[in-house]
């Protein structure tokens, strides 16, 4: 992990070992001044927290990586595959999508999550950036590919982007039930592979990152995998799943950014 300031972050190898134009960061839920249920670096703004303390906290991502909060660009998330082209910092009506893309200079995108995928791009020769929020629904739709192909209107090769999947919930925590897996193998009979049996009658563990990355390699981008699981790691990530199993009124979300520009 890497600590800038009181926030702490996890990079990928992957952007950084050729990307000295780039910084980014998949952010933990530590070094935040959040409370109870939030604690304690909660970033988002569709939570029940205080909005003064997300608005702290995500002042806190802005300055690990030497970026004003004016120039911070994220969405009213809703599980679609809609893109947005960031051009600035959006401080109010937020744009809905679920993935959002840019190729200027010192803006900050990044998606929030709570055991969906965060995934983010970089073509550093092209300098074109990106970010995308990838739950179950999100990934099966076609939002990476979505994004990836919204970078290429901007200049993007997609031979030279390279995608990394951040901290999402892993397959041994994650139960659905028969309805979930007959979605996904009516789409495809091949998708079967991504469920293996519960203990629970009829129902299967789901391997989110394991299809996320499927899906990037089918849009022949690099990809890289994280591995870490959101709902096993609690002194570090907020997850929905853990929330619900434990009957909370609500829950916390990190942010995953990245930018262009030293």
């Amino acid at each position: 992990m890497t600590s800038n300031q009181s926030a702490i972050f996890v990079e990928s190898p992957l952007i950084n070992s050729c990307a000295p134009n780039i910084r980014h960061g998949f952010f933990t839920r530590k070094g935040g001044c959040s409370s109870g249920i939030f604690t304690s670096l909660n970033a988002g703004l569709g939570s029940g927290d205080e909005t003064d303390s997300v608005i702290e906290n995500r002042r806190r991502i802005c300055a690990a990586l030497d970026i004003t909060p004016s120039n911070f660009a994220t969405l009213h998330q809703y599980h679609s595959t809609d893109v947005f082209v960031a051009t600035g910092g959006i401080a109010k009506d937020r744009p809905k999508a679920d993935g959002i893309v840019t190729n200027t200079p010192n803006i900050v995108i990044g998606v929030v999550t709570a055991d969906c995928g965060p995934v983010l791009f970089a073509d550093t020769k092209n300098n074109v950036i990106g970010a995308a929020h990838a739950g179950w629904r999100g990934a099966f739709d076609g939002v990476l590919e979505n994004t990836i192909a919204k970078m290429e209107t901007l200049g993007a090769e997609r031979s030279e982007i390279k995608a990394c999947l951040g901290p999402c919930i892993s397959q041994a925590s994650y139960e659905v039930g028969p309805e979930f897996i007959e979605r996904f193998t009516s789409k495809n009979p091949a998708f079967s592979k991504y469920f293996a049996p519960s203990a629970k009658p009829d129902h299967h563990l789901y391997d989110l990152h394991v299809f996320i990355i499927d899906q990037l390699k089918q849009s022949h981008v690099q990809t890289e995998d994280l591995g870490i699981c959101t709902y096993e790691n609690e002194d570090d990530y907020f997850s929905y799943r853990r929330k619900t199993h434990r009957s909370e009124s609500d829950y916390g979300r990190q942010l995953s950014v990245i930018k262009l520009g030293a």
